[in-house]
């Protein structure tokens, strides 16, 4: 079984003490865990601490969608499925050709954004989102929900005030906050609900995240592999109740997400960065897919939502 795998083979070189990069798949069927030292060339990645926002110049990127019809039918199946109790929130995504002049290796160079990664000739990840970060015996996590155009008048006011958004924020929080109590105690929510700003192609976009921390046992680094396979897939890619809304999303969807939602990250005996694998071009067959999607609640407006998918695909530049 690869969780297992995965989890013995973290513990190991947690143990070591040895810093290594470590990437997982959405499903945990694969992965890559290598010491720096022996990091290829064909891996590349970037942590910064502060989301880039300076725009410079626009990527211009041609999108083929889905449908909207396409899209309703799965969006009206969820709606379905929370009717029925299943589930609260689900975070509906979508894979979507898309036609640049630029290859991997440039838009890797060319975006800007907190964390980034290339992975061979196979994909490339801008992502804005924190997964987990340790540091002084302390877990943090950081979940994103809600994003809204700075253009749009009194934005912040209008996105912080917007029923459904609370709500799907607050069951993101709740969520991860569960999760962070399984592999830590004295759990907390630091900051409830605050924006920063992202470069989103020709738009700038607020996005709305949360502050939440534990405290970890003194020799948690012996124990990183039970820490992250435990609280794998992130919770604000999947939804509440996790087990129950994975399933309903491997139906629906219809794809095979991949490394896309997966985390990647890098571990040092004092400190632990991870990220989200969001703002995701694939190669695949010398065509680009650009997978991308939002959370769904009773209160969610399918021409909205799909209209959030949309402005999602773009290159940070």
């Amino acid at each position: 079984m690869k969780k297992e795998e995965i989890r013995l083979l973290l513990n190991k070189y947690g143990s070591e003490n040895e810093p290594f990069f470590f990437m997982i798949s959405y499903d945990l069927s694969k992965y890559e865990i290598i010491k720096l030292k022996d990091l290829p060339s064909n891996i590349k990645f970037e942590l910064c601490e502060k989301s880039q926002s300076k725009l410079q110049e626009k990527i211009l990127v041609k999108k083929f969608p889905i449908s909207f019809k396409e899209y309703k039918s799965k969006f009206d199946i969820l709606q379905e499925e929370i009717l029925n109790g299943n589930s609260y929130l689900l975070n509906l995504t979508c894979k979507t050709k898309i036609q640049t002049s630029l290859s991997l290796e440039e838009i890797y160079k060319k975006a800007k954004a907190r964390f980034k990664l290339k992975y061979k000739d196979e994909f490339v990840c801008f992502s804005p989102e924190r997964f987990i970060e340790i540091k002084k015996n302390k877990i943090y996590t950081y979940p994103m929900k809600g994003t809204i155009d700075t253009k749009i008048p009194n934005a912040q006011t209008r996105i912080l005030g917007d029923i459904k958004e609370m709500a799907e924020h607050t069951m993101v929080v709740d969520l991860l906050r569960n999760d962070l109590a399984i592999v830590s105690s004295k759990v907390k929510v630091d900051k409830f609900r605050f924006c920063e700003k992202i470069n989103a192609g020709e738009k700038k976009l607020l996005q709305v995240s949360s502050k939440i921390h534990g405290t970890l046992d003194d020799n948690w680094q012996s124990k990183f592999g039970d820490i992250i396979t435990s609280i794998l897939p992130a919770g604000s890619i999947t939804g509440t109740p996790k087990k129950i809304t994975v399933d309903i999303l491997n139906e629906v969807e219809a794809y095979k997400r991949d490394f896309y939602t997966g985390i990647a990250g890098v571990f040092t005996p004092q400190k632990v960065q991870s990220f989200v694998l969001i703002r995701f071009i694939e190669k695949h067959k010398n065509e680009l897919f650009y997978k991308s999607g939002g959370g769904i609640t009773c209160d969610s407006n399918v021409t909205l939502e799909y209209q959030e998918l949309l402005d999602k695909i773009y290159i940070p530049s």
